[in-house]
C-alpha cells in the first residue's frame, strides 16, 4: 500500500494526516504530489471535488514554504468563500506537527479591514476568492511581489462565476512566479484561453479518470414518480431516513426556495442557500446547519461548491443536474471520512434515460426504490 512518506511528505505532515483519518493516497494524490515535489513547473489537473485535491496541492506547497520568510510565498484561488475558507482550515490542520506555516484566508462578505489587520502578522500562505484578493490589491494592503506558487482551485467554477477578468489580472501581476498550479473539473474554452495564455507550453497534464472519482460507499438510488407526485415522494423519503440529515439539491434559485416553503409548512427544519442571498444571511443558515438545527439544507450547485459538513447520511436530487460533472459533486457531499450515504434521484419515466448515462459515464449502478403510497 502506497503512503504518503512514499511519495515524498515529510513525517510532520504525515503524523497530521494519519490523524485526519488520511492514511492511502488517493488517485489525484498519486499522481499529483511526486510531480509538484519534484521541482518549479507548471501543472493542469483535471480531477472532480471530493478527490483530495487540497491535499494534492497543499501538502508540497507546504512542503515549499520557507517558515523563516515572513512574506507571502504561496497563493490559492476559490471561487467561493466556504471553499477557500475550508482550504484554510486544511492546510492548518496539515502543519499541527511541522514548523508554521501561517495561513490566512480573504474573500467578500467580510469587513476588508479585519483581514487588512490579519495581513500584518507574519503570513506564507494566503487563499483568497479573486474579487477579495484585486480589492486588497488595489488598496495596496497585500504584497504578492515575492509569491512563488499560484494554484487555482476549482477554475471553471471561478470563470462560470464571471471571474475571467480578475484571473486574467491576478496572473499577470506576478512579478516572480515560479509554479502555475491549475485544478479544474472540466477544461471549457475560458479554462483553455487562461491554460494558452499564463501556463508554460510544457505545463504537466493530469486527469483523474471518472470512474475513480465517484465514492464506491454511496449507494445510487431512484424514485419514479410524476412531477406532480415529486414532494410528496420526497416527503416519504425523509421520513424513511428518521432524523438522519442531508442536502437536497435544486437546478434553479426559484424551485429552491419554493421546495424551501413547501418543506418548512410540512414541519420539516429546512432552509435554502442560493445565489440570492447575502454573505450573512448565507453564513446563519450554514450555521444553523452545523449545528443541527436544520435537518435539511436546500442548494442550488453553485451555492453548494465548498460546503464541508461531516455525517450527512444522504444527498437527494429533487431536479437533475446539468451534467455528469455536477451529479459527482452532489453526492460527493454524503459518505465523508469512510462512512456510507445515500445518493437519491426522482425522476419521471423521461429522466431514467439521464440516469442510465450516469451509470455509463460514471462507472455507477442505480438501484429502483418503489414508491410507496
Amino acid at each position: 500500500m502506497e503512503n504518503f512518506e512514499k511519495l515524498g511528505i515529510n513525517s510532520g505532515f504525515t503524523k497530521a494526516l494519519a490523524e485526519l483519518n488520511i492514511i492511502e493516497p488517493s488517485d489525484i494524490q498519486k499522481k499529483v504530489i511526486p510531480v509538484l515535489l519534484s521541482g518549479a513547473k507548471d501543472i493542469v489537473a483535471q480531477a472532480q471535488t471530493g478527490t483530495g485535491k487540497t491535499a494534492a496541492y497543499g501538502l508540497p506547497l507546504l512542503e515549499q514554504m520557507d517558515s523563516n520568510n515572513k512574506s507571502i510565498q504561496g497563493l490559492v484561488l476559490c471561487p467561493t468563500r466556504e471553499l477557500a475558507q475550508q482550504v484554510s482550515k486544511q492546510l492548518f490542520k496539515f502543519t499541527k506537527y511541522s514548523t508554521k506555516i501561517f495561513t490566512e484566508a480573504v474573500y467578500g462578505g467580510e469587513h476588508i479591514d479585519r483581514q487588512i489587520a490579519s495581513l500584518r502578522r507574519p503570513t506564507q500562505i494566503v487563499v483568497a476568492t479573486p474579487g477579495r484578493l484585486i480589492d486588497l490589491v488595489n488598496r495596496k494592503a497585500i504584497d504578492l511581489n515575492l509569491v512563488k506558487t499560484v494554484v487555482l482551485d476549482e477554475a471553471d467554477e471561478m470563470l462560470s462565476m464571471g471571474f475571467k477578468k480578475e484571473l486574467d489580472d491576478i496572473l499577470s501581476y506576478l512579478p516572480y512566479i515560479e509554479n502555475k498550479w491549475l485544478f479544474s473539473a472540466t477544461i471549457p474554452q475560458g479554462i483553455q484561453e487562461i491554460i494558452s495564455k499564463h501556463l508554460a507550453s510544457d505545463a504537466v497534464r493530469i486527469e483523474v479518470k471518472r470512474e475513480n472519482t465517484v465514492n464506491k460507499n454511496i449507494s445510487h438510488q431512484y424514485i419514479m414518480c410524476d412531477d406532480l407526485e415529486k414532494f410528496h415522494a420526497l416527503q416519504l423519503f425523509l421520513k424513511s431516513e428518521h432524523e438522519n440529515r442531508g442536502v437536497i439539491f435544486c437546478k434553479t434559485k426559484a424551485a429552491t426556495k419554493k421546495l424551501t416553503k413547501q418543506l418548512i409548512a410540512k414541519n420539516i427544519a429546512a432552509d435554502a442557500i442560493h445565489g440570492d442571498l447575502l454573505q450573512k444571511e448565507r453564513d446563519k443558515v450554514m450555521r444553523a446547519f452545523k449545528n443541527k438545527t436544520l435537518r435539511v439544507l436546500v442548494a442550488t450547485d453553485v451555492a453548494a461548491r465548498g460546503i464541508d459538513i461531516d455525517n450527512l447520511a444522504f444527498v437527494a436530487h429533487y431536479q437533475l443536474p446539468e451534467n455528469d460533472e455536477y451529479y459527482t459533486h452532489r453526492s460527493g457531499r454524503t459518505a465523508r471520512a469512510g462512512k456510507e450515504g445515500i445518493s437519491m434521484c426522482f425522476v419521471n419515466s423521461s429522466e431514467v434515460k439521464i440516469l442510465r448515462n450516469y451509470e455509463r459515464n460514471l462507472d455507477l449502478k442505480f438501484l429502483q426504490i418503489k414508491k410507496r403510497r
